[in-house]
């Protein structure tokens, strides 16, 4: 038989793991398959979400099942008493007994309206010499570790003393419903010491009214004697003498059996053999088969609770707890009773006062009963109508916490789709000016007067197009691309996002193609000293990485030709409905022509960036004077390597090894590296504000965007008649 338990549970659970252990420990818990983050307080939750729960939080915090279930006890208590069930609880009992015998009463007021509920059930018995033990009744094996944090608590925050629980044995008892757990607890309890004040009161307090009684027994002493003179005392002091009154019962009871069994429709006398002697009129009329001569009382009704056997053994052994009867079910309708049960033993009977257990209106119509059924003097008809109402919210209690969740929901996937477009947004645009937009601002256009560009393309490019197949093509570009915009991070350089558009004409259809082209800046949008550097170092990692790309026609590795030209630029943003962070400027003219004329597997530099690199211990060639288409004649060099760095450290595989670069060591937060400053023109020899290069263990994390580039542009012939000394002509490309 499978148990349920509703969420107030389970929310107690994650309360506990919250309060005591911190969020971070319920996100990891609640990341376990088949764990919920949220529970809603009035939804039915099977035990198996529940016990999983328990072991996963003790696997994860390395405690015992007992420990965590004690102190979940404790918890318990302390959550039901800002659930708002504080007064309720402090009004079961003046002492520890009365409040436990008084749970099973509890639980089934709590019952009305969580109806699904199984708790568990407790019973006090005191011993020949005094000893408190405690049985509890379950269906869930291995929870009674919650029972001594509860009643610990209880003890501690209602009755002021101290309790110690000990397990005195565990058994398995053969119901009728089938095998339950039982444990007795030796039940230890001891008065806590109060505050010194109020001892030294109390204990001037005792003083005083001894003094007064042995007073007024020396003026009584020659007036009385014996029981007489301490009554005499005991009266004088108190008034009246509280301690000792009897109850007075009448020689006959003056009630008529019409008049009884009128005034209490819901009750039923059997015997020790649990033969019906007679019954109220209402349960006359639902069951006349209980007046018949030998009726049996098991034979019409089954106990629902406690769950004992139907015997008048079992019976006395819960007599102070509340017994629910239940019909069996027959051609008519199924009658359940809640009631007391009462011994008599001068008859050798039981008298089971009752009434019908009704949880709301549409229950008594079921049933086929009226309010007018029910006794003027029981409390049913109040609590039918309060309950109504009590389910009522409790319904639309359960709507709110349900959309509530569904919203929760709807918010974390729209904070996950945020956060792709935001991924999305920040690897076409740099970061502070994607937030400039977000926020509606305006990006102002900002002159650097110094970086450095590179351009990149593959070696044969036109002719592998022509003798591949499309989808070929696209694999080489992405497998290319995804190593190229690793690189990226490492070194902390922007990739600009560069388009051709190659148009061929079908009417006015229009088609665009996929080209080979690669370009990153070094010093923009964030300036940093190290700009010619961290270029030089990605594009020996471009070279590296391109060996491991193979050409789809020759089966070969690809070759790529690489230019670098340091110069000044514009870059600002372009457009609004599809907004671009463009350079401007003949430096990326420059820089495109170095690697245009330049040598396959190659790294060609300009004098620019020769001048930055040449006392860097760079490994450097001087390749001579050249004719560059639009330049003319220019002294340019070859980037053979960099002795002072491993190839590991350039492709970032190289885990806990020295920073590439100088101003790294001195880069600030994360959000101080986010600002740029809010000026037209940056200086080249400006401290940079921080391009950190990433840990190359957190890469595996980021995830890479292959575009479909195309070269950059082409120069057109009258563009080659250009002076390049002359700023005012400028290219731009757009990413």
């Amino acid at each position: 038989m499978t148990s349920e338990q509703y969420g107030f549970i389970n929310s107690c659970l994650q309360s506990l793991v919250i309060e005591k252990f911190g969020q971070e420990t319920w996100d990891k818990l609640s990341s376990l398959p088949g764990v919920q983050d949220t529970f809603m307080t009035y939804m039915v939750y099977d035990d198996i979400l529940t016990l999983g729960l328990v072991q996963e939080a003790c696997l994860l915090l390395d405690v015992s099942a007992d420990v965590f279930l004690k102190l979940f006890g404790e918890h318990f208590f302390l959550f039901c008493k800002q659930a708002g069930y504080d007064t309720m609880l402090r009004t079961l009992g003046g002492n520890l007994i009365e409040f436990i015998g008084n749970l099973d009463s509890l639980h089934s007021y709590l019952a009305l309206s969580y109806q699904e509920m199984n708790a568990p059930s407790f019973r006090v018995e005191m011993t020949e010499d005094g000893k408190m033990l405690l049985h509890y009744y379950s269906d869930r094996k291995g929870l009674y570790h919650i029972v001594p944090g509860i009643i610990e608590a209880v003890a501690r925050e209602f009755f002021d003393s101290k309790v110690t629980m000990v397990v005195l044995n565990q058994s398995e008892e053969d119901e009728r419903t089938g095998k339950k757990e039982h444990v007795v607890f030796l039940v230890k309890q001891t008065k806590q010491a109060s505050k010194t004040t109020d001892q030294d009161h109390s204990s001037q307090k005792r003083e005083t009214l001894l003094r007064k009684m042995r007073e007024q027994c020396v003026s009584l002493a020659g007036k009385k004697h014996g029981w007489d003179l301490i009554r005499a005392v005991v009266v004088s002091e108190k008034g009246s003498l509280h301690c000792t009154f009897s109850p007075s019962y009448p020689n006959k009871l003056w009630v008529e059996e019409k008049t009884f069994c009128n005034a209490f429709p819901f009750h039923i006398v059997f015997d020790e053999d649990l033969k019906v002697r007679h019954t109220g009129v209402n349960i006359q009329r639902f069951l006349p088969g209980l007046q018949a001569r030998d009726a049996m009382l098991d034979q019409w009704f089954t106990i629902i609770h406690p769950q004992v056997t139907f015997t008048i053994e079992s019976i006395r052994k819960f007599i102070n707890s509340q017994f629910v009867l239940k019909s069996y079910k027959d051609n008519h309708t199924m009658l359940k009773l809640r009631g007391q049960m009462l011994w008599m033993e001068s008859l050798g009977c039981m008298l089971y006062m009752c009434s019908p257990k009704l949880r709301s209106l549409q229950e008594l119509q079921d049933v086929g009963l009226h309010l007018a059924d029910l006794a003027q003097h029981d409390v049913t008809r109040d609590l039918v109508l309060l309950n109504q109402q009590r389910l009522a919210e409790m319904e639309l209690t359960n709507q709110l916490e349900r959309k509530k969740e569904e919203l929760r929901i709807l918010s974390r996937h729209l904070e996950a789709e945020k956060q792709k477009t935001e991924t999305l947004l920040y690897a076409m645009l740099p970061r502070h000016i994607a937030d400039q937009l977000k926020d509606g601002k305006s990006v102002k256009a900002g002159e650097f007067e110094v970086c450095t560009i590179l351009f990149s393309d593959v070696v044969t490019f036109t002719s592998i197009c022509a003798a591949c197949e499309p989808i070929h093509i696209v694999d080489m570009l992405n497998a290319m691309y995804s190593k190229f915009d690793r690189l990226t991070n490492i070194h902390g350089i922007y990739k600009v996002l560069s388009h051709f558009w190659l148009l061929f004409g079908f009417g006015s259809l229009k088609v665009e193609t996929i080209g080979d082209a690669y370009m990153v800046v070094g010093g923009v949008p964030i300036p940093t000293e190290t700009h010619a550097h961290r270029v030089a170092n990605f594009a020996l990692g471009m070279r590296i990485a391109a060996r491991e790309v193979t050409n789809p026609v020759t089966g070969k590795p690809i070759q790529i030709r690489v230019g670098l030209h340091t110069g000044p630029v514009l870059a600002g943003v372009v457009g609004e409905k599809m907004p671009r962070y463009c350079l401007f400027g003949d430096s990326v003219n420059t820089a495109s022509r170095m690697e245009s004329h330049g040598v396959p597997d190659h790294i060609h530099l300009s004098t620019s960036t020769y001048s930055k690199l040449k006392d860097a211990g760079y490994n450097i060639q001087e390749r001579g004077q050249i004719e560059v288409k639009g330049k003319g004649q220019m002294t340019t060099y070859f980037l053979l390597g960099n002795p002072l760095v491993s190839e590991d450290s350039i492709m970032g595989k190289e885990v806990g090894g020295p920073c590439l670069y100088r101003d790294d060591l001195h880069s600030q937060s994360k959000e101080e590296s986010d600002k740029v400053p809010d000026v037209k023109t940056v200086r080249g020899d400006t401290p940079s504000d921080g391009v950190f290069a990433p840990d190359p263990t957190r890469l595996a994390s980021i995830t890479p965007f292959a575009w479909d580039i195309t070269p950059p542009y082409e120069t057109n012939e009258n563009s080659s008649e250009i002076s390049a000394s002359n700023f005012n002509s400028r290219l731009c490309v757009l990413f």
